[in-house]
Parts: C-alpha cells; sequence; structure tokens
C-alpha cells in the first residue's frame, strides 16, 4: 500500500517534519481534525459541482460520510487529551495545489481530482511516517487510517480516468508533483498537517 504511495508521490516526507509532529501533538490533531472537514467539503463540493457525474455523486457521498467520521475520531481523541478547540490558519499546501487547476472544463475537474489524489496520498504518507513514533493509541489511530487515505487516493484518480483523457492525465500529473513535491520540502514558519519542514 505505501509503496504505491511512495511511487505516486515521488518524494517522501521530510524527517524535519516529523520531529515537528513529535514536538507539536496538540497542533498535530487540531489541524488533523480541519483536513478531516476540508476533505469532506471538497467532496461535497464535487457532488454539488458535477450534479450530472452518477459514478462521481456516489463516490463522494461515501468519501464525505467517511472523512466526517475520521473528523469526529479526532475531536473524541482531543477531547480524552485535554485539547480545546479553537482556529488555526491553512497551511499553503492545498491553496498551493489549487492554483493550478485550469478554468476550462473538462480541465478543471481533472485537476480537481488530480490534486485530490495528492493531498489524499500525501495525508496517507505521514500518518506512516509519523506513526511510528507516536504512543499507542495515537499510532494505532493513524495506523488504522492508512487503509482509508489509500483508498480515496485510488478513488480519485479512478474518477480523474473515468471523467478524464488518458494523455491530459498523464502531462498533468507532473506538473501536479513538482507542485507538491515542492509545497512539503520547503520550509514553514508555522506546523501543519501538510506543512513543509520547520523554517
Amino acid at each position: 500500500m505505501l509503496s504505491d504511495i511512495h511511487s505516486f508521490l515521488g518524494s517522501p516526507t521530510p524527517p524535519a517534519w516529523v520531529d515537528a509532529a513529535l514536538q507539536n501533538q496538540d497542533l498535530l490533531l487540531l489541524d488533523h481534525k480541519n483536513c478531516e472537514y476540508k476533505a469532506a467539503s471538497n467532496a461535497i463540493n464535487l457532488m454539488a459541482k458535477y450534479q450530472e457525474s452518477e459514478a462521481l455523486i456516489l463516490a463522494m457521498a461515501r468519501l464525505a460520510r467517511e472523512e466526517l467520521a475520521h473528523h469526529e475520531q479526532v475531536m473524541k481523541i482531543m477531547k480524552r487529551r485535554g485539547i480545546a478547540l479553537r482556529p488555526l490558519t491553512p497551511s499553503r499546501y492545498a491553496m498551493g495545489l489549487r492554483r493550478l487547476c485550469r478554468r476550462t472544463e473538462p480541465g478543471t475537474m481533472v485537476d480537481i481530482l488530480l490534486i485530490s489524489a495528492f493531498i489524499e496520498a500525501r495525508s496517507c504518507e505521514r500518518f506512516g511516517a509519523v506513526a511510528p513514533h507516536l504512543d499507542e493509541e495515537l499510532g494505532k489511530f493513524y495506523f488504522g487510517l492508512l487503509k482509508s487515505e489509500a483508498r480515496h487516493f485510488t478513488g480519485y484518480l479512478k474518477l480523474a480516468h473515468l471523467y478524464g483523457d488518458a494523455d491530459d492525465i498523464a502531462r498533468r500529473l507532473p506538473v501536479i508533483r513538482e507542485t507538491e513535491q515542492a509545497l512539503i520540502a520547503e520550509p514553514d514558519t508555522e506546523f501543519r498537517f501538510h506543512s513543509g519542514p520547520p523554517a
């Protein structure tokens, strides 16, 4: 499972990010919670935007329910650990990828699906990178999320190929991959689930 993820992403999470995650576990959980909500919102937005695409709607409905269930699970862990809810500024990661979206269809749809696949794949890779170093409860939870996040990653890719052109996808993947790799490699002043290593 992780070998496919690593091959797709083409670069690993910097070890400095893992070190920062272990030193900022409250922030890790807070931003992870936000990421699950945003993933559900992304799925619902796709359902609203492409109302004639049956396969997409059915897949996104399932995904949104699963992401919201993960959101609730993270909140329960936070409550047990006495981590208070508070707003966080978003990382530059998702916005940096979204800037790559083409503005005309079917390019827009294909790009959103491919970018969503990269986000899910990186989330999965980060769970794998940090889980072995966490306490038993959180490590077990993050290992458990690997399977679902990997399924989300492949699901988005399948939808991209269902609605898009294979040659177009082959051209777009390296473009998105290059930006994604830069976003997780460049230093960040604030720690987030998808941030780069600490500046």
